[in-house]
């Protein structure tokens, strides 16, 4: 798992998700995180199943957020689990050995290497920058990215406030990954954002093509 991570907004309109989404896979997108803490159970059901059709057609990593259960019931690769979801353990038991576990650690690389050691497959890292999406984060600087990879040796989501301006700084400090959520979906054109950040990110990690 390596690149862009789109975390979708909520939405009820699935048809609209859908597109969305696709828009964000064609421009780059490896992996697509659903997320809609609004939706009932059967809304997020249906939304998820229909996501996880697209990433399987794209080829990309789909994770469930919050729903280990779900996650397992549409086919997705694996769950993300916040600090308050369920346990990172019940969560491995719910998708079986192979599946995508993913933890948020905050501005802990202690708490990263805890996560690894409860089975977790990579960590999330932030707010690295001030985020629209949760004002009230606490701030993660830089720094601790490459602390957390260090100490956990696990891949890092980096997360928070990440757009175009600043995604090259997160590469440059090791994240393995980049969630962004409102400088994709909330672009008039999501297929050239998504090709824009993918592109910076890879740039400064030397990757570029």
């Amino acid at each position: 798992m390596r690149g862009l991570y789109a975390i979708t907004p909520a939405t009820p309109d699935t048809r609209r998700l859908c597109a969305m989404c696709a828009a964000a896979l064609e421009g780059g997108a490896a992996i697509l995180q659903y997320r809609n803490p609004e939706a009932d159970a059967d809304a997020r059901r249906e939304q998820a199943a229909a996501l996880a059709e697209l990433c399987r057609e794209f080829g990309a990593f789909f994770i469930v957020n919050n729903h280990p259960e779900l996650a397992a019931e549409v086919g997705a690769d694996g769950a993300h689990l916040g600090r308050d979801d369920m346990d990172l353990l019940s969560a491995r038991e719910i998708l079986g050995p192979d599946a995508i576990v993913g933890a948020t650690c905050g501005d802990s690389p202690e708490r990263a290497e805890r996560a690894r050691e409860a089975g977790a497959t990579y960590c999330a890292l932030g707010a690295v920058f001030p985020s629209p999406t949760k004002p009230d984060a606490p701030a993660c600087a830089l720094e601790k990215i490459g602390a957390a990879r260090q100490r956990s040796g696990l891949p890092v989501a980096a997360i928070g406030g990440i757009n175009a301006d600043n995604i090259a700084e997160v590469a440059r400090a090791g994240a393995d990954m980049a969630a962004v959520v409102s400088a994709l979906f909330g672009a008039r054109d999501i297929r050239g954002a998504a090709r824009e950040l993918s592109a910076a990110f890879f740039d400064a990690a030397g990757e570029g093509g």
